[in-house]
């Protein structure tokens, strides 16, 4: 069954057949419906489309982001242009359960652009897990400094996910650099993730960008005010 989506290449790994590709894009298009499902009744009609419209452009931002790769690791993980922080902003915006969604929507998205699989856990803990947690960051979207906090989350919870991953999936490469199978998934997987974490805090600390993202997200929830507004009339 699985040859359907999949063919095993000459190293272990496996790449994509059409069928699976037409099923990554099935579940993505499944779970942006979802979300138009599972909306409350006041998030219905404009704020509702705001928020669709604003969670696929960073998406799509979050996805050309990936593209730019300042650094890549030959078994998976790229440092890139600060693509984690366009995914766990829709959890900022909207709270964890449309970040989480938003993250699934970017790990499936990637799948199909990068993917490096050698098993379907594999797949599954570092294309669909790893960076669903991003949308943590929705968690601590009304905290003091909550971009900053929220984003820091979202990488952790990415982190653990890529940690667990490389323990599991990679450990067999830590003999090579005479390593345990743990201290080498930490340190394989810090190496890129914290890297590009550091580089976007830095770049969030500047009064200039944090103002700038502020107003970005009283655009993303504008409707949510006016509602609340119209409420209390």
């Amino acid at each position: 069954m699985l040859s359907v989506f999949a063919t095993q290449g000459i190293d272990g790994s496996y790449n994509l057949t059409q069928a699976g590709y037409l099923l990554i894009i099935a579940v993505i298009i499944a779970a942006m419906l979802l979300i138009c499902l599972i909306r409350k009744p006041d998030e219905k009609g404009t704020l509702g489309t705001r928020k669709l419209v604003f969670s696929a452009m960073a998406i799509a931002l979050a996805t050309a982001a990936s593209m730019i790769k300042l650094f890549h690791l030959p078994m998976g993980g790229s440092i890139t242009f600060f693509s984690m922080l366009l995914v766990s902003v829709v959890g900022y915006w909207y709270g964890p359960g449309t970040g989480m969604f938003a993250g699934l929507a970017y790990g499936l998205l990637q799948l199909i652009i990068d993917p490096y699989i050698i098993s379907l856990p594999q797949m599954l803990v570092d294309y669909v897990f790893a960076f669903t947690a991003l949308g943590l960051s929705g968690f601590l979207r009304n905290a003091k400094h909550g971009l900053i906090k929220g984003y820091l989350l979202g990488v952790i919870g990415r982190y653990f996910f890529a940690v667990l991953s490389g323990y599991i999936f990679f450990g067999s490469y830590s003999s090579e650099y005479g390593m345990s199978a743990l201290a080498y998934s930490l340190a394989y997987n810090g190496i890129y993730i914290f890297t590009e974490c550091g580089l976007t805090v830095g770049i969030l600390l500047i009064p200039a960008v944090n103002r700038a993202m502020q107003q970005v997200k009283k655009m993303a929830v504008a409707e949510s005010g006016r509602a609340a507004l119209s409420g209390r009339g």
